[in-house]
């Protein structure tokens, strides 16, 4: 999986760094089919906001988050990407196991 984190008007740190690397692997848990994730921090004013985009086979699922503190926006960017990751999987999941279903009824 490709990983890129980057900063508009602010400096990624090691320990900003760190920190989404940890929070990768929840990610990586979910689904190990992930092509890339590509995240971008920013700052505007008081606001730090954190933007990612997870590509996943088929589809790009994106997510923003803006608050207080870089650390907390993060958090929260990755936990609305696990949201999407797992209902990405469940349609995925959901769409054979209703076709056996119609062919048991109809068969």
């Amino acid at each position: 999986m490709q990983f890129q984190l980057s900063g508009q008007k602010i400096e990624v740190t090691p320990a900003l760094r760190n920190h989404a690397h940890a929070k990768l692997d929840r990610l990586t848990r979910l689904d190990e089919r992930i092509v890339g994730l590509n995240v971008v921090l920013s700052v505007d004013k008081l606001q730090h906001c954190a933007e990612g985009t997870l590509k996943v086979p088929g589809k790009s699922l994106h997510a923003e988050a803006t608050g207080k503190d870089m650390y907390a926006s993060i958090d929260v960017l990755f936990d609305k990407l696990v949201d999407q990751l797992r209902r990405y999987r469940e349609k995925l999941c959901d769409k054979h196991p209703q076709e056996v279903r119609e062919a048991r009824q109809y068969g």
